[in-house]
């Protein structure tokens, strides 16, 4: 698969992330439909093998096991300048006053956290998972730049929050000379397009490459409408998305699975390509816990929606409360 332009920075990513939430100890963290290492590996070495460079994790997952996997098992079958791993601060990571947060004190422990964990000396994207009201934006930009500065990551990104939040980092970098964010992790997907309504302009106006979570909103989009699965009867955090406009929801739903007979590809194809196929989007994040996942997410490459497909895919969505902050 031929790689893709993170926004206007000089990184290239494939143009298919693997979300590694689901590798970990499912007794560390709250997780415990994530898998341990053994059941991991084979997951990672068939992305690799699929062609599927770009890897995110970060540290809260499983309690930080998450990043030991990924590591473990790239360090084993990859070569460093060929892959590249993203991960995120901001979680808390223990019972310490400043194990949590964005302040310089979490920021330049938790880099150091995260290196060892995974292994290697530095990361190629740094992310901040969230916005932290209870520190000052300029004291979290400055040490994002050291981060940078001292070589422990190569580019910083950002995820979901308030437009004018993401502004203000941008504007206190560039007023500071310091460096900015080149990516927008954002919740993104059929059942939830607030983000097109500030967010992904201001991305386009600022050369910002968006890295969509949840694109296929959490298997809603590859299921009929009262399905569940395993995760989602034990994800809390899962447990409060899509919740709202449920009419509006099941339609798109239908219209999904509509699209994907008339294709002859599977749903989870067809919301992919959805995602791919918005302006904004550099490249989807799709986590995978059978090999079917996988397989789609690749597949998804080779689909493309007609006009006619995406207004159809469209045509129910309805406003909605942004969620996922």
């Amino acid at each position: 698969m031929d790689p893709v332009r993170l926004g206007a920075s000089g990184l290239r990513i494939s143009p298919i992330v693997l979300g590694c939430m689901s590798f970990g100890e499912p007794d560390r963290g709250g997780h415990p439909w994530s898998m341990p290492a053994e059941e991991s590996r084979p997951f990672i070495e068939a992305a690799l093998e699929a062609g599927i460079t770009t890897f995110d994790t970060a540290d809260i997952y499983s309690d930080g096991t998450s990043e030991e996997i990924v590591g473990r098992v790239l360090g084993d079958i990859a070569r460093r300048d060929e892959i590249e791993i993203l991960t995120k601060v901001n979680g808390r990571m223990g019972p310490g006053a400043n194990q949590q947060g964005l302040s310089r004190v979490h920021i330049m422990a938790a880099i150091d956290d995260s290196l060892r964990r995974l292994g290697t000396d530095h990361v190629d994207l740094y992310q901040i998972h969230r916005w932290d009201p209870h520190t000052p934006i300029e004291e979290t930009m400055e040490a994002l730049h050291d981060v940078v500065k001292a070589g422990k990551a190569r580019y910083i990104g950002a995820s979901s929050m308030w437009t004018w939040q993401f502004a203000q980092a941008q504007y206190t970098a560039d007023l500071h000379g310091w460096t900015r964010f080149v990516a927008m992790q954002d919740q993104y997907n059929l059942l939830q397009r607030e983000e097109e309504r500030e967010m992904h302009p201001f991305c386009l106006d600022e050369g910002v490459g968006v890295l969509p979570w949840s694109p296929l909103a959490r298997g809603r989009l590859t299921r009929d409408w009262e399905q569940t699965t395993t995760r989602s009867q034990n994800d809390e955090f899962g447990a409060g998305l899509y919740r709202d406009e449920e009419d509006s929801n099941r339609a798109i739903v239908e219209a999904v699975a509509h699209v994907a007979d008339e294709q002859g590809v599977s749903r989870a194809q067809v919301a992919l390509a959805w995602v791919r196929q918005q302006p904004a989007v550099t490249a989807p994040i799709v986590g995978v816990t059978k090999r079917s996942h996988l397989d789609d997410a690749v597949a998804s490459l080779e689909v493309h929606l007609t006009d006619d497909e995406l207004a159809t895919l469209e045509a129910s969505y309805t406003p909605r409360e942004p969620q996922g902050f």
